[in-house]
């Protein structure tokens, strides 16, 4: 058994290797390197070259078996040509006896096994086209048979255009996908008629025109078949007059059944019918007159018959007139409806009559009175007689708008020392209307108003701001009296003058913590807007409109930094800019400041002097000290001894007691009056003044004690 399978695995493997079939192709590597396509013998090439496209493929594969390789041509985008080979050799699309229509860029695309390679794309260009070849049916043809033409391409193809002509000129045109057309002809006129065809072929987006075919003739032989046109009466036609009109054909040996008849005038059909026609109607003056036309149609043939008739005019289309020319709303006025010209062969002046409407009151005379409506209105008139009417053209009377007061007013500004603008208008009245400006009622200028558009301006110029009351407007634009109206009324902008700059409260009482106002002043026109500098700062510190000539900026608290100079400017309608003068303004110090200091500085002093005293008293204290040492003896003495000595002492030395050396003697001089005597030490080389001037004050404190 199992040599068996293994017979049978052995024959299974040399099956697959003697035929290799789908394995191989499986294991077959390959690529297409390039396609690239050319044309031979030349891309620009003449009619009937035999012209070839090469398309070459380099593919590169591992095995040995051919390919199998789909080559597509295409034409224009289009495709033209596919073809299935395995061949390696170039793949050809042959173009034999190339024509136009053969023109145009070429691609070819290889497809293996679903791989695909497209080439570049080559243009084809094929000059040159055939002759074309007319043949006719016929030769000779009757007025209103047909005719069929065939015009042949030899040898081209595609998309043509074949055209047909009769004198030259084109009668029709045909577009096949053949080299040949046919065409069915009719002509119009008797007489030869050389036919001859031409064709263009239309490769996108070009197109090829051939030459011209040879030319063939035609003889167009006259039918037999006259149209009659009759009209009576015939001469001395009047508006009015009845006229009969019939329209008939003079046929020899043909059929008339097939035949139709038109009678017209003008552009209005009056009759039609197939063997006769007429028709009745009232003459009517035309220039040049009545154009009449029979016309007969059978077929292909049209014949026509034409006639002209001459109508004298019984009387003119009337005219419509106003009088007066010009009229204003509700004023009497006059239209006139008059006919200039009449036949008087046929009528008198007094038979016509006039009507106008929308009256519609005939007057004989055609004069008609009416008034002048409130607003444009259309009339128009009619002239009557024998039966025939006529209208005038239409009359538009525009009555015109009385002119109203006119208003006066300042157009812009009215600035002092500048030209001033006045505007004079009316709120109602027909244009034109004519202004003048007056000054105390002497007239200073005129000027007209002929467009909507167009106003009154007078300019002025005026010295002070009441002068602007003396001008007044006047108004007028017909026959009626002018209107003057009030005087002008407006303010005069005066500018802006004379500025100063004033603080409160003076400069000299300007403190710290107290507060500062800087008034601005100005002469002229208000509102005025106000603003304040401080000199070196570019910014306002503030500015301020106001209906007054004057305006004050408030500092509420002054510091020390509010001190430099100031100034404002101002400025009102009259754009004029002022500036003031310059305040320097110096914060002094505050009171209570002032007294902080003084008291420190009186507290300094006080404090440095007593110190002074102090120091200076201690210096003689110890001085004195060292003076009794040197002198003391050696029990020690009363308080009494030693005041007495230093008494003495100060008497040798020639000085003055001090304060504090009187008191104590008072203080002694008080103790004593208690007693009977009082011992007073005597100073062996004092001088006499100091006792006497002890005596003097016991005394006199004695004498207080008596009383």
């Amino acid at each position: 058994m199992g040599l068996l399978l293994l017979l049978a695995s052995t024959t299974l493997l040399l099956a697959s290797y003697l035929h290799p079939g789908s394995v191989t192709n499986a294991q077959q590597v390959f690529t297409i390197k390039d396609v690239s396509l050319s044309i031979e013998p030349s891309a620009d090439v003449s009619r009937g070259t035999n012209v070839t496209v090469r398309c070459r493929a380099s593919v590169s594969s591992s095995g040995q078996e051919a390919l199998s390789r789909e080559y597509t041509v295409y034409k224009d985008g289009s495709e033209v040509y596919t073809k299935t080979t395995s061949s390696s050799d170039d793949f050809l699309y042959l173009l034999p006896d190339a024509r136009v229509s053969n023109s145009g860029k070429y691609k070819c695309k290889i497809n293996i096994e679903g791989r695909q390679r497209t080439s570049n794309a080559e243009k084809l260009a094929v000059e040159g086209l055939s002759k074309p070849v007319l043949h006719l049916n016929k030769g000779v043809v009757t007025e209103g048979e047909e005719l069929t033409a065939r015009c042949t391409a030899p040898g081209e193809t595609g998309s043509i255009f074949f055209y047909f002509y009769d004198k030259g000129e084109e009668i029709q045109d045909k577009q096949v996908n053949s080299n040949q057309a046919e065409a069915v002809l009719h002509f119009r006129s008797v007489g030869i008629h050389r036919i001859h065809c031409t064709y263009t072929v239309f490769v996108r987006p070009d197109s090829y025109k051939s030459e011209e075919s040879s030319s063939a003739a035609v003889s167009v032989k006259e039918l037999n078949i006259t149209p009659v046109l009759e009209i009576s009466p015939q001469h001395q036609i009047f508006e009015g007059d009845h006229l009969n009109i019939f329209c008939s054909v003079r046929v020899a040996q043909r059929s008339t059944d097939s035949m139709l008849l038109y009678l017209s005038e003008g552009t209005s059909l009056l009759s039609s019918g197939s063997n006769k026609v007429n028709h009745s109607m009232v003459a009517l003056a035309k220039a040049p007159g009545l154009m009449f036309e029979c016309r007969m149609e059978m077929g292909n043939v049209v014949k026509i018959a034409n006639r002209t008739v001459p109508v004298t005019e019984l009387f003119s289309a009337p005219t419509l007139t106003m009088s007066p020319a010009e009229v204003f709303q509700r004023e009497p006025m006059k239209l006139t409806c008059n006919s200039e010209r009449f036949a008087s062969e046929r009528i008198q002046r007094n038979e016509l009559t006039y009507t106008l409407h929308p009256l519609e009151n005939p007057m004989d005379t055609g004069v008609f009175s009416v008034k002048a409506p409130l607003r444009d209105f259309n009339y128009t008139c009619a002239a009557r007689a024998k039966g025939i009417e006529k209208h005038s053209e239409t009359l538009t009377v525009r009555p015109r708008v009385p002119v109203s007061i006119p208003k006066i007013s300042v157009y812009g500004k009215a600035i002092l020392g500048k030209p001033i603008q006045i505007l004079c208008q009316s709120d109602s009245g027909s244009l034109p209307i004519n202004y003048t400006l007056f000054r105390e009622y002497m007239p200073e200028n005129t000027t007209s108003v002929r467009l909507p558009i167009q106003e009154a301006l007078f300019t002025v110029s005026i010295s002070r701001p009441e002068e602007i009351k003396k001008f007044m407007c006047e108004a007028s634009n017909g026959r009626r009296q002018p209107l003057l109206g009030p005087r002008l009324n407006a303010t005069v902008i005066v500018p802006l003058s004379h500025a100063r700059l004033s603080a409160v409260p003076n400069l000299q009482e300007i403190l710290e913590d107290g507060h500062l106002n800087l008034i601005c002043r100005v002469e002229g026109t208000p509102p005025v807007t106000f603003k304040w500098y401080r000199v070196g700062d570019s910014k306002p510190l503030n500015t301020t409109t106001t209906d007054e000539l004057h305006k004050d900026y408030m500092v509420p608290i002054v510091t020390k930094e509010h001190s430099g100079r100031y100034y404002c400017e101002a400025f009102n309608h009259a754009r004029n800019l002022v500036r003031s003068n310059e305040v320097n303004v110096e914060v002094r110090m505050a009171v209570w400041k002032k007294a902080l200091i003084g008291g420190i500085c009186l507290l300094i002093v006080s404090v440095l002097a007593v110190a002074v005293v102090l120091y200076f008293k201690s210096k003689r204290g110890k001085r004195e000290a060292a003076a009794e040492l040197s002198v003391k003896p050696s029990s020690p003495k009363s308080d009494d001894s030693l005041t007495t000595e230093r008494r003495c002492m100060m008497a040798r030395r020639g000085e003055r007691p001090m304060g504090r050396e009187i008191a104590w003697r008072r203080y002694l001089l008080t103790s004593a009056t208690g007693a009977a005597t009082v011992s007073q030490p005597q100073c062996r080389d004092a001088p006499q003044w100091e006792e006497q001037s002890l005596l003097t004050f016991k005394w006199k404190n004695k004498k207080k004690r008596t009383f």
